[in-house]
């Protein structure tokens, strides 16, 4: 069966545990893609480039500011590019490269855009590499790392699987590092705060992502629609085995239903506030119906109408995530109201429900 397959590359993958790009090594990664390019849809996201451009430049000593990791970034993405694209050559592959940044993403009609390159180049048998935009991105607009930036690639792409390549077989039960005991979690059926915890950081200093971040991009896919898989990159043929199915490294089994488009967005955009509900609008909500003002107890944080927004229950739970149709000062007014009031207490309404059900998303 042809699949849409996400692949992304860490830092220490592409690097094999060096200081540089390992043009051999990545020529196996890329035969291997070139294999699964025959029967499958196969989109590749790529760390390195701040690596590359250290390298390019001789491995200045640098202040870690900003402008220098940019300027590292600006250096190293057409080195980067450069290598991936000698390579893929080798085997006759047309390459295309897209830059996002995290406003490609928060904003509906730009995503929907991305969406539309990324599916023109699978049709035309064109392997999308993608990297996050590091030489504009500042920390407002960053999506902040490249294992985050695969998941909502593998949402805008409406992937199949996304494979985390990484210098770890997977998830262990502890740290393999430390604890000669840890045992790999070759199934993961659900993303647990246990999960979460055991999930350690970055080993090699070379990339920003580390177990955590696979973690985190773990969540947003597979509740997203998309199975994911966390494997060593260093494992020989490990594209292809995973692609025929073989039982490598961590699966992330898929937490529901693939979400339609514009409710899979909802995972990609920024969450800018919190709605706190009662135990009458935990049921509603439960039972996929829509939030009315007379549910809410409290709102936190400013937001316009249009935003996405995290529904909690009164004890703290994450119950739902949605596109609000009122703002944070509104719904502070019609809180608890009903929903016959709103108008006669703002002097316009945009609606009887503060978040409808068709632009919700329910945990």
């Amino acid at each position: 069966m042809k699949k849409t397959i996400v692949i992304k590359f860490g830092t220490s993958t592409l690097t094999h545990g060096q200081k540089s790009l390992s043009r051999p090594y990545m020529l196996e990664l890329v035969k291997q893609i070139a294999q699964l390019h025959q029967h499958h849809r196969v989109i590749v996201v790529t760390s390195g480039a701040a690596a590359a451009g250290r390298d390019y430049l001789g491995h200045p000593e640098l202040p870690k500011t900003l402008a220098n990791k940019q300027m590292l970034a600006a250096v190293g993405q057409s080195q980067l590019i450069r290598t991936w694209e000698s390579l893929f050559d080798i085997y006759g592959i047309h390459i295309g490269q897209i830059l996002l940044t995290r406003a490609d993403i928060d904003d509906r009609e730009r995503f929907l855009n991305a969406r539309d390159t990324l599916n023109a180049l699978l049709e035309h048998g064109i392997i999308p590499v993608i990297n996050e935009n590091d030489t504009v991105a500042t920390e407002e607009f960053k999506v902040g790392d490249n294992d985050n930036l695969s998941a909502l690639v593998a949402i805008l792409a409406q992937a199949d699987q996304l494979y985390l390549l990484t210098d770890q077989e997977g998830l262990f039960s502890a740290d393999p590092r430390k604890d000669p005991n840890a045992m790999l979690l070759s199934v993961v059926e659900k993303i647990t705060p246990h999960i979460r915890e055991i999930a350690g950081g970055s080993s090699t200093g070379l990339g920003t992502g580390g177990m955590s971040t696979k973690i985190i991009a773990a969540d947003i896919a597979t509740r997203s629609g998309v199975e994911t898989i966390i494997a060593s990159g260093s494992r020989e043929n490990v594209l292809v085995d995973l692609a025929n199915g073989k039982a490598i490294g961590s699966k992330f089994l898929v937490q529901s239903d693939r979400l339609e488009g514009r409710k899979q967005w909802l995972f990609a955009a920024p969450q800018v506030g919190s709605i706190y509900v009662d135990s009458g609008a935990e049921t509603a909500l439960s039972a996929h119906k829509s939030l009315l003002p007379v549910g809410i107890t409290q709102i936190k944080g400013e937001f316009s109408r249009g935003e996405v927004v995290k529904i909690f229950n009164a004890d703290g739970k994450a119950l739902a995530i949605g596109l609000t149709r009122y703002s944070s000062d509104d719904l502070a007014r019609i809180k608890g109201k009903k929903s016959q009031d709103i108008e006669a207490i703002l002097g316009y309404e945009f609606g009887s429900v503060a978040l409808h059900s068709d632009e919700m998303v329910v945990y």
